[in-house]
């Protein structure tokens, strides 16, 4: 299953917006395309020291900047008057006219090179005309530098940067209506131009919501969705191991009858449950542990009674456990909110579900 990281670190499954394919026809960067030709642009704009050349390559490099992050037409922006286009305190520009009009975000790293260039002598004699150049010229040191990236000139066009965007905008999830906005699209077929599925990418994506459907609907404590990653047999049962989303493996032990039943093999997409009163909890005191089946956890919560405790955790990866102990084992082991501990299981208390 494919993942990502969050801003804490923490592995999550990816939506379906960051798995489509983009048609061939649909000439684009990647994400690390677009930071190794802003990493090309901002040396070319460090070579020379030349007063007039630095100045001239400052303003190219924002005006790249500008398009790489608007996926602003060329012209909007050769055509800006900044004075009243660029909004640096709300980091905004405006582009369009009359009834198409619209707003559109600048990251702060761009409004601090905006800043400087704007605001600073370099800016000084050019009032509202900072980014008023020959297309042609502009066309030449964008194809240059593609080049030097190692791209295919014709990579480095403004409107491969304006559809690379597009692109970057839906696999991060942002809504089809904003992006058309963002852009000034005015065709409601923005999908059609630069989203495509495979037939690969629906299975996964509808086994993927089939897979959380599953989790949320047992009554288990413990829930893991992934992929099967090995299958050993003997005579009578079968050894299953998967990799979670969060990125450990779980092994489950079962019969052949039921290995076979449910389909599995190596790649395909199971969930699997465990009961909390057949999981243990102990403490971590050497380092993480090496025994199958234990997911290494932060204590969360302890509810106890006179006999019975509710221990639960949380992985680094974001998993949610559950042990139910005796309340005599939590003063033994010295358990504790905040406490590093390992919730551990059997192979034989997992019960695993196949899509």
């Amino acid at each position: 299953m494919a993942e990502k990281l969050d801003k804490n670190g923490r592995k999550t499954r990816l939506s379906p917006s960051e798995v489509f394919d983009v048609p061939e026809n649909v000439r684009h960067l990647d994400s690390k395309e677009l930071s190794a030709l802003e990493d090309e642009f901002r040396k070319w704009k460090g070579e020379v020291t030349r007063a007039d050349y630095v100045r001239s390559r400052t303003r190219t490099f924002c005006l790249f900047l500008v398009l790489r992050h608007t996926g602003a037409k060329l012209g909007e922006i050769l055509g800006l008057d900044e004075r009243d286009g660029i909004d640096l305190a709300r980091a905004v520009i405006f582009l369009g006219r009359d009834s198409q009009r619209r707003e559109v975000p600048l990251p702060q790293s761009v409004c601090r090179e905006l800043k400087g260039l704007m605001h600073g002598p370099m800016g000084s004699g050019l009032e509202g005309q900072l980014f008023h150049f020959d297309p042609g010229y502009v066309r030449r040191i964008f194809y240059e530098r593609a080049e030097k990236c190692g791209l295919d000139r014709q990579m480095g066009a403004p409107s491969v940067l304006r559809r690379s965007r597009a692109v970057e905008l839906l696999r991060s999830g942002v809504p089809l209506g904003v992006v058309r906005k963002v852009l000034g699209h005015s065709s409601s077929d923005l999908a059609g131009v630069y989203q495509e599925w495979s037939s690969g990418d629906v299975q996964n994506i509808v086994r993927r919501m089939a897979l959380e459907e599953t989790t949320l609907k047992t009554s288990a404590r413990n829930s893991f969705v992934g992929h099967v990653s090995k299958v050993l047999r003997d005579g009578v049962l079968a050894d299953v191991e998967f990799t979670t989303a969060e990125g450990f493996t779980i092994s489950s032990v079962i019969t052949l009858e039921s290995l076979y039943k449910l389909d599995l093999e190596p790649g395909v997409p199971v969930s699997a449950t465990v009961k909390a009163p057949l999981v243990s909890v102990r403490p971590i005191r050497d380092g993480a542990s090496s025994s199958r089946n234990c997911v290494s956890a932060i204590v969360t919560s302890i509810k106890r009674t006179e006999v019975l405790a509710e221990v639960s955790g949380e992985s680094v990866g974001g998993a949610q456990m559950c042990a139910l102990v005796t309340s005599w084992s939590i003063e033994e082991e010295g358990l504790k909110e905040g406490a590093r501990v390992e919730f551990c299981f059997k192979a034989l208390s997992v019960v695993l579900h196949a899509v």
